[in-house]
């Protein structure tokens, strides 16, 4: 059991990294942590409130029908403990709706709450995934608690309605490269994203993904930025969501050229993910992306980041605290 450095009445502090996954080939399988985040703060109170600010603030101040109360709530119903009101204080940098991870670190927030202030006896592996199943997606939810570069498995259903624990492996980067994100004006609901893909594949566009995965690690352990054009090659989902981010295929197009090393869909899209070449002069690529955007009739924020290697775990406010 964790034991807790303060006692559950005294203030929650939390940072939850926004995250990118599938990362091209690597398709429900691995995410990365971004340099920022949502932070949030709650405290004990006659009734529930939540104040917003950032981005999105309207959206994530939202009540009734906010999703890290709702499942704060509903977690606690189910493990039988009281549900004590509180006061959240939210101040979010991530994009909703963007492909960012927005919605695995609001539920794992909620769950990381629960655990806190209902006193529930849950390691690391216990909070990864109770999340993922509460979120759906387990390579957000464990790029977003362990932070940096991960593998996250699911294994086959146990059937007998229990959680399955999610299998999160560490991947190492041994290059830290620049990071450069494109996110468009108008949000994408994953449930679009995943209407359009296929209900089978062919072997030949899976074996494909497999290699390019394989690769992938390759790339990123070895740190050959020269092969991530080819790494994050991707049939599985990168030709059906095209036409619903069409960022991806006017930013694809520069791929191993004006350094920038590869180029990926951000989660289900819309937003972009371009891994650039060590050294780059951000005012330059900044200036060029832009130029060639407006060339195809697209705009987009453009935003640099890198691989964050602080996760949520890191901050949530317990003592000897030891993962898994």
């Amino acid at each position: 059991m964790a034991s807790t450095s303060e006692p559950p009445g005294m203030p929650f502090r939390m940072f939850l990294p926004a995250t990118s996954a599938n990362l091209g080939p690597a398709f429900d399988a691995a995410a990365l942590a971004f340099d920022f985040g949502l932070r949030v703060e709650a405290m004990p109170a006659a009734e529930f409130s939540i104040e917003a600010q950032g981005r999105n603030a309207d959206q994530c101040g939202k009540m009734p029908g906010n999703l890290i109360v709702d499942t704060y709530s509903r977690l606690l119903e189910r493990e039988g403990k009281p549900v004590q009101a509180l006061a959240v204080c939210l101040n979010n940098d991530i994009p909703l709706g963007m492909g960012c991870g927005s919605s695995a670190a609001a539920v794992l927030a909620s769950v990381a709450m629960a655990v806190w202030f209902g006193g529930l006896d849950w390691n690391g592996n216990r909070i990864v995934s109770e999340a993922s199943a509460c979120e759906g997606h387990p390579d957000n939810v464990a790029a977003c608690w362990h932070g940096g570069l991960v593998l996250a498995r699911t294994p086959l259903a146990i059937g007998n309605g229990a959680v399955p624990a999610i299998d999160v492996l560490p991947i190492p980067v041994n290059t830290k490269w620049p990071l450069l994100l494109a996110i468009p004006e108008s949000p994408l609901a994953t449930s679009e994203a995943r209407r359009v893909l296929p209900r089978l594949y062919s072997r030949v566009d899976l074996i494909h993904n497999v290699q390019s995965a394989m690769l992938l690690v390759l790339a990123f352990s070895q740190g050959r930025g020269e092969w991530l054009a080819e790494a994050l090659s991707d049939r599985v989902h990168h030709p059906y969501r095209a036409q619903l981010c069409p960022l991806l295929p006017a930013l694809s197009a520069l791929s191993g050229t004006l350094g920038v090393n590869g180029v990926a869909l951000s989660g289900a899209g819309p937003s972009v993910l371009m891994f650039l070449q060590e050294g780059i002069d951000r005012e330059e690529i900044s200036a060029s992306v832009t130029a060639h955007l407006v060339e195809r009739g697209l705009t987009a924020e453009l935003r640099f980041t890198e691989i964050g290697a602080p996760g949520a775990k890191d901050t949530f406010p317990v003592s000897a605290f030891v993962s898994p």
